[in-house]
């Protein structure tokens, strides 16, 4: 007899991750220093990345009411702009902004993402909730409570995605940011551990996005907004579990119904670790270039190359490029680029851009410069292949490393160097050097963005954090409005 019975109307129990979510969301361990501060960087990088995308009109169209005209005085303010929306479109807008560009922090694993996606979600919360408190004569939420539900967040996404590769299944990463935000929302709005695992069951039973518009033929801007609206739907669960709306028990391990068996091929999902900060401890910045992340190393190693080749591009016999296995996957691509959104996860496109111009900005995935016939000649002579220890360091949880190398030989019979680069400057082992560039181009960000005054006021806040962590998220807020729509 099957053990499936699909008369059988028992409610289970609910399934341990629920559990172990709710649990984490509603009472985490104490933020670990390390956390607290790398969450700071992490909430000056985010904001950064926000910024320099309001610049692109592809974005900057999507940052709006949900219908024209549905604005919300006394909701939740979008950094950059004069908006103030109801939390979830708030959410949308916030999370939007901030991936536009794949230039926020990066988490490698099974599964791959940006758990600061989820600031989307948590600063467009808070700042409602900031002003609601102080509408009601009560003590409204501080940056610190912000960076707290960040460290939350980022390890709820990142745990995950240690051992559980949703990208197999063709599942996109931003099921996980539609979780984590649910359940670090619903406990900033006061829910109860049984409401956060409601809401989060309701997350999981969304199912999830597919991969298909990251990947060619279709690559295109829905990669930069999905996590937007991934972190929104999250509120938007928040909410309705706060009205008493019902979750779903075994929404993952039911027969035959459940997310497990429906669009996990029948795996259980694991959690290899309790829930504590080691996901913020650990996160990678996107400091030097807006690439996927499995590039950084391989546009470090083509920059290093340039002097050496830029005034030999016709010589070029081949370049040889070695990389991960999740590299060769996910952005080993040959044929016609379509878009900015299929350059900018294109590996031969990200080592052929540094090393003829000897630079990779956002402004060289648009069609002017992806318009010179050198980048797609430099694409037809490479060969990509993996590494297998660079797969190895990839996977390894004492190391993370994103490994690539490139070498580029002549027709000649000479060759440059093997440039290789185990982990880019956003990694935990280069924090040293790479705090000085995170807060350059924060600090660049701004600048451009707003007008002096305000701008060293901004950039001011964040090179005194006992004073950014006290301050209060709606006097925060206030500091970055802008005067666009």
């Amino acid at each position: 007899m099957s053990a499936f019975d699909p008369k059988r109307a028992q409610r289970p129990d609910a399934d341990a991750l629920l559990t172990q979510i709710a649990a984490y969301a509603s009472a985490p361990p104490p933020v670990t220093p390390l956390a607290l501060t790398t969450a700071q960087h992490c909430l000056m990088d985010t904001l950064a990345c926000g910024l320099l995308a309001l610049k692109v009109p592809a974005c900057a169209r999507l940052i709006a009411p949900v219908v024209p005209g549905a604005v919300m005085p006394g909701g939740a303010r979008v950094p950059g702009t004069s908006l103030e929306l109801d939390p979830v479109q708030g959410a949308f807008a916030i999370g939007a902004m901030v991936r536009w560009l794949d230039f926020n922090d990066t988490w490698l694993a099974a599964e791959w993402g940006h758990p600061s996606d989820n600031l989307g979600g948590i600063l467009a919360v808070a700042d409602y909730l900031a002003r609601q408190a102080l509408m009601h004569g009560r003590a409204p939420l501080t940056v610190a409570e912000v960076l707290s539900a960040m460290v939350r967040a980022h390890e709820i996404q990142g745990v995950l995605a240690l051992t559980n590769s949703f990208n197999r299944v063709g599942l996109d990463h931003v099921l996980l940011v539609r979780v984590a935000t649910t359940a670090v929302v619903t406990a900033m709005l006061g829910g109860s551990q049984a409401q956060i695992s409601n809401a989060v069951s309701n997350a999981w039973a969304d199912g999830g996005a597919l991969r298909t518009y990251r990947h060619a033929p279709n690559t295109g801007s829905r990669k930069s907004w999905a996590a937007g609206d991934a972190t929104s739907r999250g509120v938007r669960h928040a909410l309705m579990a706060l009205t008493g709306e019902m979750g779903y028990p075994s929404v993952l391990s039911a027969p035959h119904w459940g997310f497990q068996d429906v669009l996990f091929g029948g795996k259980s999902l694991a959690v290899p670790q309790p829930f504590g900060s080691y996901v913020m401890e650990n996160i990678l910045f996107k400091i030097s270039w807006p690439a996927e992340f499995h590039a950084q190393t391989a546009v470090e190693c083509a920059l290093s190359l340039h002097a050496a080749v830029s005034a030999r591009l016709d010589e070029i016999d081949r370049i040889v490029i070695e990389t991960q296995e999740p590299g060769v996957r996910i952005i080993d691509k040959t044929g016609p680029l379509a878009n900015p959104a299929d350059r900018d996860h294109c590996l031969q496109y990200m080592v052929a851009v540094p090393l003829i111009f000897g630079r990779l900005t956002a402004a060289d995935y648009e069609d002017e410069v992806a318009a010179d016939p050198r980048i797609d000649r430099l694409r037809s002579r490479m060969q990509v292949r993996e590494n297998p220890d660079f797969t190895r360091d990839y996977y390894d949880p004492e190391r993370r490393f994103i490994g690539n190398a490139v070498q580029v030989f002549f027709t000649d019979g000479s060759a440059t160097p093997r440039a290789h680069v185990d982990f880019p400057v956003g990694h935990r082992r280069r924090r040293a050097e790479g705090e000085p560039l995170l807060f350059a181009k924060f600090e660049a960000a701004v600048l451009a963005h707003y007008p002096a005054k305000q701008a060293a006021r901004v950039v001011a806040l964040f090179k005194d954090p006992a004073r950014l962590t006290a301050l209060s998220v709606n006097e925060f807020m206030a500091e970055l409005v802008g005067n666009g729509r």
